[in-house]
This record gives C-alpha cells, structure tokens and sequence, in this order.
C-alpha cells in the first residue's frame, strides 16, 4: 500500500509538472470572424503566457486576420532572404519555454508584407491546427483565356491581384507596395504540374521581357511584343505571374531547440515559407505548403517551401506536402564564408559572399570549423573557434585555438561543422514546383523514404559549394529508399539539373583524389523516366544504385541535352546492380569522365552498358 501511495504521488507529481495553463485570445476580446486587427490582442495574450511556466494560446476556430499596425518591429538577418529591416512580425514567440500555440483549425489571414510567426531564442515550442494565408497574395496568378499569333490574353482576379499598367508594363498593386512582373510560370489547368519545357523564362522564350501588356477589358490584358513571342502558353494553361521580393518568411525560427510543427497549412508567405536557422531539433508532421484550392489558386509560397540553414540536431518531415511553389520544396545546407586575409597563424579575416547571407553571427567560441580549399573543395582541415569578432554586416574576424593549415590561402572557405544536422523525410509528396524538390547538403545521416517526387526540376539535388552560392554540407551518410518518382521529373531545366537525381557540387577542378560527397546509396525507389539522364554525380567516394525499378514513360517527349542514363564524374566507388527495368527505358548508357573504369562495379545483367 505505501508503494501504491508513493506511486500516485509521484504520478500526481509528474502531471503537474507539465500541466499547462490554457489562455484563449477570447479573453482579451479578440473574436473570429471580425476581421478586426488580431495583433494588439495576441500581443497581449503572449505577456500573460510569458509569466506561465508552461502555456498554451488558444485562437477558438474562425478567421483571424493581421495587420502591420502594432506589430513588433525587429531586425533579423534571415537566410536567403533580401535584406529589408525591421521585419514586421505578427506573432513574435521570444524566450520562451515549454509553449504551445493551438490554433483549433483557424485560418491566420496575413496584410501587407509581414511575418506570420516568429521563434526566436526558445525551445519546447509546439505549432499546431492554424491556416496562414493573405487575401492579396504577393504573387498573381492569371488564365489563358485567348491565343493569337500576335499576342495571347489572360484574365487576372483584379479583387485579389489588384494591378497598374505603367509604360506598357503590368505592375501590381496591394495594401501598401508596388511591384512589376518578373518572370512568368506557367501550370497545366487540370493536373496542376508545371507545364513541361518551359522551367525558368521559357515560359515565352527568353526575350520576353520586352513585352507590352494593354488591358482590353476589366481584368483581362493583352500581352504583345513586337516580332512575337519565342513561345506561347497553352490555352487554358495558368500563368503564375511573379513579382515582388522575398523579404519575411512565413515562420521563422531562430536560436531555438526542440521545435515542432503539426497540421499546419501555408497557403502563400511573402518569402521562404518555413526558415528555420541555428535551430537544433525540428519536427514536421502534416505541414503543407500548397495552394488554397477554394481561391481556386494554383500560386502557394513565394520561394522556398521549407528552408534549413545552419540547423543541428534531428530534422524530421513527416506527412507533409508541398505544390506551386516558386522555389524548391525542401532545402537543407549551410553557409561558407570566404576568407579574405589571414590576419596571424591564427587569425582569419572572413567575408559573407551571397548578399541574402549577410549579417548572420556565423560561428561562436567552442564550434567547430573545416578548412574548404574552394577550387577541389577538399577539406584541408578542422579547427576550433576561440572567438568571432563582427566587423560590419558582411565580414568579421575568426580567432582559432590552434594555428590554421599552411597549406590555407586567401580565397579558401570556412565552414561551420558543428551546426550541420541529421535528416529523415518520410511519407511526403514533393509536388510540381518551380525548380528542383528536394536539395540536401549537410555531412549528417540522412533518411529520405516513402515519398513522392513530382518535381518539375531535378527531384533531388545534392549540392554544395563555395564559389557561387556558398551554401555548404558535403554529405557522408545519405540513403534514398522506397520512393516514387514520377514522369514529371526532370520536365523542365533549372540550374544544378542534370538528372532526375543529380549529384552536382559546385567544383572548378574536382579531383577523384579528394571526393566531396560520400556514402550515397539509392535503393528499390521507383523510376518513371521520360528523358535520358536518371541519375549524374560529381565528385563522389561511395555510390550505389541498386534494386531500383525503372519503368519508361512516353507521356512527353524527352528533350534534355545530356544523352546518358548515368553520368559519373571524378567518383570513386560507385555500384550500379540489381535494377530492373520496364519499356525502353532511354539512358541505356553509362559515362565516365576523370575517373578510371575499375571505379564502376556493373552487374553483367545489366540493362546499363558503359558508353564506348
């Protein structure tokens, strides 16, 4: 009996200690449905829930809509992001713990350019049952409704992309900006892919910014340009007409631990959709980023739909979802930073290259660092960061405990080790997007299984560089296994995309000796392929392509420049065997450059043969 009692104690004990009060905007007056400002409240709502040790916010279900007025104001260096300060933030969560916002199935309707939600300097924080949209979006969206040999017309929603003709150009208008089209997208009406061979500025061929539009009745314009187009949409077809700058994501989390997010739907953001940066522990499940179907909208992000740099820990995507968004679904990497001087043995003079980097703290005392040689980009060593001194938004100075490589020069990259995560992405649809669907670059272990690839670029893109986007993460441990790729890959040419999965550091001299990537096996996925190259790899120690299924699809016409099925470049290592293959599968051939033929182990059943 004393046992029983010390366990209902203890049981008592442990109910109380993660018991959390409930506070519901209600009690400050905010209701749904009002469309009154929602930010005065929740600010309100958010003092009380920091005085709890433990809090959950609730927004009873109904419509909540947010204006800039009375929102926070903060300067944040978000990754990938334009630099447009102070970012305007609806919900600010800031040094908290233990804090969860439930959203009860609302939908958070977002005005003028702000961020939905911010997390910053917090940890055990739990997102949950909240739709994000804006009812002007900061993208348009238009139908083909009329094709000539001269011109072609497309209707645009005016209440929901309100816009201007200046100049003959089409510039759109909304609650406080401004903005003129860039650059066009073009979605089939009835499966919602990006349409096949257009990918970016072929959607009219790519001199058609010289374009002139006239409206020829409320809502419908006529675009025309003088000699024609190089192409023209297909009628019926939806164009995404793109304008405006990535300036706020839609959640950012920053300097916070323990992280998760569940049945949550991004319908549009004003920049990357999900950021999450030096953030360790990161779980997603039910989080989608896709159109709002009852707009009728085929446009959902802005860019990105999750974006992940400088993260540690365990990133888990789970159930997740992802469609007509203008930039990759998933991206994982972090930041090299160049060096500039090498001040003293120890002592290194470093500079932000990517303008959408800058103003980030890039390492503290304690991390750990690899030594990038940028032109094999082989790691000439680590070393341990004593102190970090900002000199000004794009460079500062780097102070080691032990003397820097002598073989270290300027123009060498540093790259942060300690902030370099695992990854597990499961049973999620990767939809047509602009670009490519999944681009990983981090030395963690990756799991990437049971998910659907209908990427209009490359599905999977292993990346890495430190001459161009200087975004880092050469991978060691990656397994792809068990998912569907479907005819849709690889349908259109975006930067990096030289096959269905492509392999493609960026190297200037790559040297079989000093491989970049390791550890890449790609196991019984399913291949739906239309064009010639499935699978092109750089720089590689440690690549196998075995029990595949690959199955020929004829449902567009291949067109792709490269002629092979499987393009390997200065690899070592690398096992193709045990595939099978359904139809005339096209890339029946197998290319080898800078690299020795006893690095390829082929199966002599193999429907591959090595080209001659």
């Amino acid at each position: 009996m004393k046992y029983f009692i010390i366990l209902l104690i203890g049981i008592s004990l442990s109910i109380s200690t993660v018991a959390q009060d409930t506070i519901s905007v209600a009690n400050f007056g905010l209701l749904p449905n009002t469309r009154e400002n929602a930010v005065p409240y929740v600010r309100k709502a958010m003092d009380m829930a920091k005085k709890k040790k433990s809090a959950v916010l609730l927004f009873p279900k109904g419509r909540y809509d947010f204006w800039p007025q009375h929102c926070i104001e903060r300067n944040y260096f978000e990754s990938n992001t334009s630099d447009n300060n102070p970012k305007r933030l609806a919900i600010l969560i800031d040094n908290m713990t233990n804090f969860n916002l439930d959203g009860d199935g609302s939908l958070f309707v977002m005005h003028d350019r702000m961020q939905p939600v911010t997390i910053d300097h917090s940890k055990q924080i739990s997102l949950k049952n909240f739709s994000v949209d804006w009812d002007i979006p900061l993208t348009a969206q238009g139908e083909v409704v009329k094709i000539s040999t001269e011109y072609f017309d497309v209707r645009i929603n005016k209440l929901e992309s309100p816009y201007v003709i200046e100049k003959g150009k089409l510039v759109f208008v909304g609650e406080g900006w401004k903005s003129p089209l860039f650059e066009i997208m073009e979605f089939q009406s009835d499966t919602k892919y990006v349409e096949p061979y257009t990918g970016d500025d072929q959607a009219l061929g790519h001199d058609w910014y010289n374009y002139q539009v006239q409206e020829i009745e409320s809502g419908v314009v006529r675009f025309s340009r003088a000699g024609g187009f190089l192409r023209y949409p297909v009628l019926g077809n939806w164009l995404v007409l793109r304008h405006s700058k990535r300036d706020h994501a839609g959640i950012f989390l920053l300097d916070s631990k323990d992280i998760h997010l569940d049945n949550i739907n991004i319908h549009h953001t004003a920049g990357l959709g999900i950021l999450s940066q030096y953030t360790e522990n990161i779980s997603f499940n039910k989080v989608k980023v896709i159109p709002n179907k009852q707009k009728g909208r085929f446009l959902s992000g802005h860019d990105d739909g999750f974006h992940f740099m400088g993260c540690k820990g365990l990133i888990k995507v789970e159930n997740c979802e992802w469609a007509g968004l203008m930039d990759d679904p998933i991206n994982i990497h972090g930041t090299c930073v160049r060096i500039i001087d090498l001040i003293s043995a120890t002592e290194i003079k470093c500079k932000f290259m990517h303008p959408q980097s800058k103003g980030m703290l890039w390492g503290k005392a304690g991390e750990i660092v690899s030594f990038i040689e940028n032109k094999s980009m082989r790691s000439l060593a680590i070393g341990e960061i004593k102190s970090l001194k900002v000199l000004n938004k794009t460079e500062f100075i780097v102070e080691f405990i032990k003397p820097t490589p002598s073989l270290l020069k300027v123009g060498a990259a540093l790259e942060n080790l300690t902030w370099t995560p695992n990854v597990e992405i499961r049973n999620s649809v990767l939809g047509s997007c602009r670009a490519r669907g999944l681009l990983i670059s981090t030395p963690g272990k990756v799991v990437i299984e049971d998910n659907i690839f209908e990427s209009s670029g490359s599905a999977i893109l292993i990346a890495g560089d430190a001459n161009q986007w200087y975004e880092s993460g050469a991978v060691k441990d990656v397994l792809i296994r068990n998912n569907e790729f479907r005819y849709i890959c690889m349908s259109s040419m975006y930067q990096f995309c030289e096959g269905i999965i492509s392999v493609s550091p960026e190297i200037p001299q790559p040297d079989s000796k000093y491989p970049f990537h390791r550890n890449i096996r790609i196991e019984n996925n399913t291949f739906h392929p239309f064009d010639y190259p499935i699978l092109f790899a750089k720089s590689v120690d440690g690549l196998s392509f075995t029990g595949n299924k690959l199955i020929r699809s004829k449902k567009i016409s291949p067109f792709h420049k490269r002629k092979f099925g499987f393009t390997f470049n200065a690899c070592k290592h690398v096992l193709i065997k045990g595939n099978h293959v359904e139809g005339n599968v096209l890339g029946k051939e197998i290319k080898l450059e800078n690299m020795s033929r006893k690095n390829l182990k082929l199966d002599t059943a193999s429907y591959f043969k090595l080209t001659k």
